[in-house]
């Protein structure tokens, strides 16, 4: 019992198992030895990885370069006794560090949520009678009794199956339910393939089987799963990484600056007090006190938009990781697909007809060369559709306007077919009532059931796989609907050009019983059939998806398949939405399986991530190490998925993007983006909201920092200068603040660039600034040195005070970062292209500024707490021609760099 872990059980035989697990499979395991086992192996849960403290995750919110100039800003503040500018900067910290505990507690709840797929009961066989436990009771040997609806409680190695069919689609990302048989495989046989396995937290759609459980808990491919979601560590996004970087640019910038202060005024013999404070004005000036609540508003503004495009944002930062993704690793059904098999093509008596329409919709004609046809002129046509609809135990219905199937999709696919031709199922069940059934069975691949005729003889209707029908025809239907020779090498061909397209086929067969007969056996269908035709049917690929794929493409995005789905399968759906592989690339393969996968070393296995885009029959270790191939390249990967086996590659990736209407907890749980609607175009149109929500991070970046580098350049020149300071300490947290709030803030209503998804991804080792937005700090920064120092001198050479004085310069400031607010509406273009008025918020903002100021300038209440005095109208026309100036510099430099 101790080397159970390491046995491949779908390559042993049964009597093995039951001999490695000393259990006898007649009666299962007496209580003594469950308990031993149950001492041994614990119990059939998952162990969850120990996380760190509420407490420390929530001081580890303001472990980050930014918050530490903030706080020193907001001690600075306090000591001066500026309580409401220290307590607003220390309220604006605080709600930052809440909204990032929040968003990271939510983060970590994934393997909780796996925990919660393992709940539920069992039906077992111990001491020789059936029992009811709790599934967290199971142990190795346990003999498992499954049933239609039951979740698989444990990893189990099939003894015997009836009709028996799996949902494996969270496990491993099949799109059908997996028909199941105990034979032996061959040990290299692929997850996906192991017939002969039922796994943890799957669904039994169909059937009944009885097996031995091999595998609990954490030693289970779920409990593996988990461990690969613990080991995965969260990553930095492209934004905290930029913002960390700049950060830490700045503080070093920030203190440089202050000890230039502090030595200028050494050398000048100022007193030591005097120069310390000038030093400490710098400090506040240089701090951009707006940037965390600008990051946090316009990270918001971007989850409310997105949520109103079915696109919802469980970590905020995600909003500009969008932005900046360089590859969408995308899954196939219902993302990509319709999720609603459909019949495409129908091939009876040689003629090949297409249909018309998608999904579940009883909606489209019937075409054979492009021209509608009618049912009764083409009776074979019309034998193939019959035999779809009566061999059939599945339904379409309409509910609330949408329609929807009951059973196996692909018998709905029949139904749908049948009806676009004009056939009514009740009345066919009328004509045509069915009497008995042969369910379909694995080792037989067939389905066929007996229906009475009105002249008291019967029809036996068969559909299956074209191999097992083909045997048991003798002769075919031909164009008027009589009986003619049967060609099997046309059959064939055309099989397998349907095949070569990526499609599922079904063949069908009748065979007339000319005596009474109620009950039907295999030995009634196992000769003598007519072959009545071919119906192929493929989950079609989504219109929007299409059109998204391109708009991704043109943007510089690489769209990468990754798919359970078999390689056939995927490699036709990627063609018809315009997937490509990488041209000129070492390796030319369109397509890859997991099998290749599995077989290539890690330094082989990043040239095969960059150039493939479809990677079909992949299991979730594989995924994982494509995602961390790609990240190796250089990529911002983002990764959608909705079973259990998508949540370590979310987890890993830059952006995680689940399934909100197929998507499982575990899946939800573990990304960072949840789409409701499962639509492809919706990833395309969050791509395109997070370059937005960049674009206006940078606008206000590019807008703030000329005002903190001519407000500490301005008290760096009266320091070396030997002169009075041009604004105070307090004075600058009114321009920095309210400036902001009122002005600053208001970008991020801006709508979208034009030609935003005309342009390549940044590269993500691109800096926040470029150095085209750098010289346009440096310029602005140095016009409001020049405007605010000028007019300070300016006004006190005139022989007004320097209250005067300083509200002169307070105004230079403020008018002047009002008037490049117009140009950094666009960092290329002019506010008369995007239209003046077009940001109402920005134009209200601007107006309630301008009411501020001139309180901060004429009322006695404000003059008194920020030691400022009213001016004339020749200072006012000196600070607008000062902002105007401005305006115009930056203006004549956009146009001459674009």
């Amino acid at each position: 019992m101790e080397t159970l872990l390491s046995k491949h059980w779908h390559h042993l035989p049964r009597d093995e198992i039951t001999t490695l697990l000393e259990v006898d499979a007649s009666k299962g395991l007496d209580t003594f030895e469950v308990a031993h086992r149950q001492a041994h192996y614990g119990e059939n849960r998952l162990t969850l990885k120990k996380d760190k403290s509420p407490f420390i995750l929530f001081l580890l919110q303001f472990h980050q370069s930014l918050v530490y100039i903030l706080l020193g800003a907001a001690v600075i503040t306090f000591a001066l006794q500026a309580w409401v500018d220290s307590g607003v900067i220390f309220g604006v910290i605080l709600i930052n560090a809440i909204i990032g505990y929040i968003q990271e507690s939510k983060a970590l709840k994934a393997i909780e949520a796996l925990t919660c797929t393992l709940e539920g009961s069992a039906k077992v066989l111990r001491a020789g009678g059936k029992e009811q436990i709790s599934a967290a009771e199971l142990v190795p040997g346990d003999v498992v009794f499954l049933q239609s609806g039951d979740r698989v409680p444990a990893d189990l190695r099939l003894l015997s199956t009836r009709e028996l069919q799996i949902d494996e689609s969270a496990l491993t990302g099949e799109s059908v339910p997996v028909q199941k048989q105990p034979q032996q495989l061959a040990r290299e046989t692929l997850l996906a393939d192991r017939i002969n396995m039922a796994y943890s937290s799957t669904l039994v759609s169909y059937g009944t089987a009885i097996g031995v459980v091999v595998a609990t808990g954490n030693d289970t491919e779920i409990g593996y799963i988990n461990t690969l979601i613990a080991r995965v560590d969260t990553l930095a996004t492209p934004l905290t990484k930029k913002i960390t970087h700049f950060s830490g640019i700045l503080l070093r910038v920030i203190l440089t600056l202050a000890a230039l202060t502090l030595l200028a005024g050494w050398l000048r013999g100022e007193s030591l007090l005097d120069t310390f404070m000038a030093a400490v004005a710098l400090a506040v000036a240089a701090i951009p006190e707006g940037l965390p609540a600008a990051m946090t508003i316009m990270l918001a503004i971007g989850v409310n938009k997105m949520a109103r495009s079915h696109a919802i944002i469980r970590k905020m930062p995600a909003v500009e990781t969008l932005g900046s993704t360089t590859v969408i690793c995308s899954d196939k059904t219902g993302t990509l697909t319709q999720n609603q098999m459909t019949v495409q093509q129908l091939f009876s008596a040689g003629q090949e007809y297409q249909f018309t329409g998608v999904g579940y919709i009883p909606q489209g004609v019937v075409l054979l060369n492009e021209t509608a046809v009618k049912l009764a002129a083409h009776p074979a046509l019309e034998q193939c559709l019959i035999a779809g609809v009566l061999c059939n135990d599945s339904r379409i219905f309409n509910s609330d306007g949408e329609w929807c199937i009951e059973g196996d999709p692909t018998e709905a696919a029949l139904i749908v077919a049948a009806v676009k031709a004009g056939l009514v199922r009740e009345m066919l069940e009328q004509r045509l009532p069915r009497r008995d059934t042969l369910p379909f069975e694995s080792q037989h691949q067939y389905m066929a059931t007996l229906h009475e005729l009105a002249d008291a003889g019967a029809v036996v209707y068969l559909k299956g796989s074209v191999e097992k029908v083909l045997a048991r025809c003798a002769t075919c239907v031909g164009s008027n609907g009589e009986e003619v020779a049967i060609d099997q090498a046309a059959i064939h061909h055309e099989m397998e050009e349907m095949a070569a397209s990526g499609l599922r086929i079904l063949a069908f067969a009748c065979k007339q019983i000319t005596v009474p007969m109620s009950l039907l056996s295999h030995a009634d269908v196992a000769e003598g059939l007519t072959f009545l035709g071919l119906q192929a049917m493929m989950d079609p690929p989504r219109v929007e998806a299409i059109s998204a794929v391109r708009a991704c493409q043109r943007a510089g995005i690489q769209v990468k398949m990754i798919t359970g789905d078999h390689v056939v399968t995927a490699a036709a759906i990627a063609q018809q939405i315009g997937l490509h592989g990488v041209a000129g690339g070492e390796h030319d393969s369109f397509a890859i399986s997991g099998h290749m996968l599995s077989a290539l070393p890690d330094h082989e296995l990043l040239s095969v991530a960059e150039q493939v885009s479809v990677f079909a029959r992949v299991s979730p270790e594989q995924k994982l190490r494509l995602v961390e191939a790609l990240q190796a390249n250089g990529h911002v990967v983002a990764m959608t998925g909705d079973g259990v086996n998508d949540a370590p590659a979310l987890k890993q990736a830059d952006i995680g993007i689940a399934m909100g209407i197929a998507g499982t907890e575990v899946a939800k749980e573990a990304a960072d983006m949840v789409l409701t609607d499962d639509n492809f175009s919706t990833i395309e149109a969050a791509v395109e909201e997070g370059r937005a929500v960049f674009d206006n991070l940078v606008k206000f970046i590019t807008w703030t920092l000329p005002t903190n580098v001519g407000q500490g350049a301005v008290i760096l020149a009266a320091i070396i200068a030997g002169v009075s300071l041009p604004v105070t300490p307090v004075q600058i947290l009114w321009i920095n603040m309210t400036t902001a709030l009122l002005l600053g803030m208001m970008l991020a209503f801006e709508g979208k660039e034009p030609g935003i998804m005309a342009r390549p991804p940044r590269r993500p080792n691109t800096p926040v600034l470029t150095r085209e937005l750098g010289v346009r700090i440096g310029i602005v920064g140095l016009m409001l040195l020049i405007g605010a120092f000028g007019l300070f001198e300016l006004t006190l050479q005139r022989g007004d005070s320097i209250e005067t004085a300083r509200t002169v310069a307070v105004n230079m400031f403020i008018f002047g970062q009002t008037f490049y607010l117009f140009n950094c509406r666009s960092l290329r273009y002019s506010m008369f292209k995007l239209g003046v008025f077009s940001n109402r918020w920005l134009v209200m903002g601007v107006v309630i500024m301008v009411l501020l100021q001139l309180m901060f300038t004429y009322s006695p209440i404000l003059n008194q707490l920020f030691g400022s005095a009213p001016i004339g109208i020749t200072e006012w026309l000196w600070v607008l021609t000062g902002g105007l100036l401005i305006y115009t510099a930056v203006g004549i430099e956009k146009w001459w760099r674009f």
